[in-house]
């Protein structure tokens, strides 16, 4: 009788394990962002109600700073630190230095709730300073000049929390929410740079066929008005020129989002967020038009862009760039597009509710701080096994 040897199959390659949450910028980062803009809301009903004891930073200011200063320089520092290792495939910071890092953001999260105004100050300037240190230096040894202008506008960041806090210490005569509008538009200006480079090749690798566009001169146009719009505020220019300057900035970046055929990305949902949350830098500019005009509340035009662009940006970066880094399909569950859903829903809210009238202005603060927070509290519960256990795949990070 013959005999017939056969070969075992391999046993299958065991599930990674351990903790990998320092081994990438993005892991930490997203995460302690996602947890701050869940637990932001109800704190800050905390603060405002008057259970914290001597806070130097007091509501709604304390909102503002953390938004843009703590939530938003969060996640784009998670984003560069990524970004640019790819970009020039020399390491930034991991371990215990990227461990440092996360812990000097929190300190700044935690030293504007106490009395202690000079050391908040110091932490949340050195914080994005220290952060254009980690991705200046291996741009520098790569020579990738291209990106050079992001250790710019993190030092431009570092400017605009430093005048904010000299201004909250009365050291100098700047007015702070004036610090908050530079560093705002220096955060618009992040988000179109990599909308710009990221939307339309995601468009088309997602969806076949769509055809989405860029030409030079709307680049171009779309990017100056927004530095047209960043000087403007920092000389306090005359309303009729803000006026004229959103208007043509509205125009530029409406024509760039038609360019990228938003509405063949319905059936999409990792693709249409982000055109959803680019449209809402439209909608900023026209608000912001119109508020410089007087015809509308500033808060309006503030929000669509805080909660509609750059909440909607990062809650599709954030999900999109954390699946393919981790080697996960970059298909959304139900669970990341009801997080979409709900930014989207406190963003209309939150700006509809103002237009329409006073009466609904509490309701639509409610309900749009209830969206937010529930949106990246799904975010937080959803990817902390991503973020803090090694890729799916068994690829080193």
């Amino acid at each position: 009788m013959l005999a017939i040897e056969i070969t075992p199959r391999p046993a299958p390659p065991a599930a990674p394990r351990g903790l990998a949450l320092w081994r990438l910028g993005f892991r930490p980062f997203y995460l302690a962002a996602s947890l701050l803009a869940a637990l932001s809301v109800p704190l800050w009903a905390v603060e405002y109600a008057g259970a914290l004891p001597a806070p130097y930073l007091r509501a709604p200011v304390w909102h503002a700073h953390e938004m843009l200063f703590g939530f938003t320089l969060a996640v784009v520092a998670g984003f560069l630190f990524t970004a640019v290792r790819n970009w020039t495939q020399r390491p930034t910071p991991t371990g215990a230095p990227l461990a440092a890092l996360v812990l000097l953001w929190l300190a700044g999260r935690v030293l504007v709730l106490t009395p202690y105004a000079a050391a908040a100050a110091a932490v949340n300037v050195a914080f994005p300073v220290a952060v254009a240190i980690g991705i200046g230096v291996p741009l520098v040894q790569s020579g990738n000049r291209r990106n050079y202008f992001f250790v710019a506008l993190l030092l431009a960041i570092a400017v605009a929390a430093l005048a904010f806090h000299l201004s909250q210490m009365g050291v100098i005569a700047w007015p702070a929410r004036a610090s908050l509008q530079v560093g705002l538009d220096v955060m618009l200006f992040v988000v179109a740079v990599m909308g710009g480079r990221v939307i339309p090749m995601f468009t088309n690798n997602g969806v076949p066929g769509a055809g989405a566009a860029r030409t030079p001169q709307v680049e171009r146009f779309a990017l100056g008005s927004v530095l047209a719009l960043i000087a403007a505020d920092l000389v306090d220019a005359p309303a009729a020129l803000v006026v004229t300057l959103a208007v043509a900035a509205a125009l530029a970046h409406g024509t760039r989002l038609a360019l990228w055929r938003p509405w063949r990305t319905r059936h999409v949902p990792m693709v249409w967020v982000l055109h959803a949350a680019y449209a809402w830098i439209v909608v900023y500019l026209l608000l912001r038009a119109f508020a410089a005009a007087g015809l509308v509340p500033v808060p309006l035009a503030t929000h669509a862009l805080t909660i509609g662009a750059i909440g909607g940006m990062t809650i599709g970066m954030m999900t999109r760039t954390a699946r393919g880094h981790t080697g996960r399909r970059l298909v959304a569950d139900r669970a990341e597009v009801a997080a979409y859903a709900l930014v989207q829903l406190g963003a209309i809210v939150r700006v509809g509710g103002g237009l329409i009238g006073d009466s609904l202005y509490l309701p639509s603060v409610v309900i749009a701080a209830l969206a937010w927070s529930a949106a990246f509290a799904i975010f937080a519960v959803r990817y902390w096994p991503v973020l803090s256990r090694p890729r799916a795949d068994g690829r080193p990070d």
